[in-house]
C-alpha cells in the first residue's frame, strides 16, 4: 500500500483545497478529518464516490455524510465529540471543583463540528453547578496555540477568581502549564482539563498543573481510517464506527502510560 500525507495545520480551508487535490490524483481512498463540516464536505464526498474513490473519515465525525456511504465504507474513528467534552468536565469537577466554582471553557465554539466538545465540558460543569463562562478560540489562536498565552494570561489578571479552565484544543492544551507560569499560578491553583498527549501535556500533568486530559488515542484514529480504505477496497467491508475516546490521562495514571506515548502507540 502506498500512502500520502497531507498535513492542514488544522485548518478547514486547508483540508477542503487538500481534498479537491486527492480526488484529482484518483486515488483508491482517502482519509479526511471532518472539521470543515458537513456543508462544506458533502458535494466533494459524492463527487469522490461517483469516481469510484472510497472516502473514510477520523479525529471529527461527519454522520449525516457517514450515513449516506457507510455501506461503501465510509465509517469514522475518533470520539464522540460532546461525550469526550463532558468527560474531561466530569474528570476537572472530581479534581476538586465544587458548586458554585467559576469556569472559563476556552474552545471552537464558532466551528460547526468541533464545538461539541467544548459544549460537553459546559454542559458537565453546569450540571455540577458550576458559574461558566465560553471564551471562542481565534482563527489565530488554532494556527498557532502559543498565541493562547496572553489572551488567557489575560482573562486571568481580570478574572481572579476563576477555580478551572478547560479546552478541547490539543495545541492550547499544550500551552496550559506556561499560561499558568506566566499568570503566576502554582500547580493546582487552577484546575485545568484538556485533550491530547503531546509532549508540553505530558509535562503538565506530570507537574500537576494539567488535572486532566481526554485521551482520545490518536494512534487509532489514524491507523483505523487507513485500514477500512484497505478493508473496503479489498474485502468490501463496510464503514465501522469506531469509538476511541473514552478514557482520561491524570497525575494518577501518567506514569503507567507515559512509556507508551513515548513510543508513539499512545
Amino acid at each position: 500500500m502506498k500512502l500520502i500525507e497531507q498535513y492542514s495545520g488544522w485548518q478547514p480551508e486547508k483540508m477542503i483545497a487538500q481534498f479537491k487535490e486527492a480526488v484529482a490524483a484518483h486515488p483508491d481512498g482517502i482519509v479526511i478529518m471532518g472539521h470543515p463540516g458537513e456543508g462544506a464536505f458533502e458535494a466533494l464526498v459524492d463527487d469522490a464516490f461517483s469516481k469510484g474513490i472510497i472516502v473514510t473519515s477520523g479525529n471529527n465525525p461527519l454522520p449525516a455524510i457517514e450515513a449516506t456511504y457507510q455501506h461503501l465504507g465510509f465509517g469514522y474513528a475518533g470520539a464522540e465529540l460532546y461525550s469526550g467534552g463532558y468527560l474531561t468536565g466530569q474528570a476537572l469537577i472530581r479534581a476538586g471543583l465544587q458548586s458554585g466554582d467559576k469556569a472559563l471553557v476556552y474552545g471552537l465554539f464558532s466551528q460547526e463540528g468541533r464545538r461539541k466538545s467544548p459544549m460537553g465540558i459546559v454542559d458537565a460543569f453546569k450540571n455540577a453547578g458550576l458559574f461558566v463562562e465560553q471564551l471562542d478560540i481565534s482563527p489565530e489562536v488554532d494556527g498557532d496555540a502559543s498565541l493562547c498565552i496572553p489572551v488567557l494570561t489575560a482573562y486571568l489578571e481580570k478574572n481572579p477568581d476563576v477555580k478551572a479552565i478547560g479546552t478541547q484544543h490539543g495545541n492550547v492544551t499544550s500551552n496550559m502549564m506556561a499560561v499558568l507560569k506566566a499568570a503566576g499560578k502554582a500547580p493546582g491553583d487552577i484546575k485545568v482539563g484538556g485533550i491530547d498527549l503531546s509532549p508540553a501535556t505530558i509535562e503538565g500533568i506530570e507537574k500537576g498543573y494539567v488535572s486532566a486530559s481526554f485521551d482520545q488515542v490518536l494512534y487509532l484514529q489514524g491507523y483505523f481510517p487507513v485500514l477500512q480504505i484497505f478493508l473496503t477496497k479489498k474485502y468490501k467491508i463496510p464503514g465501522l464506527h469506531i469509538d476511541t475516546g473514552v478514557g482520561t490521562v491524570t497525575p494518577e495514571n501518567i506514569s503507567e502510560l507515559k512509556p507508551l506515548i513515548e513510543e508513539g502507540i499512545r
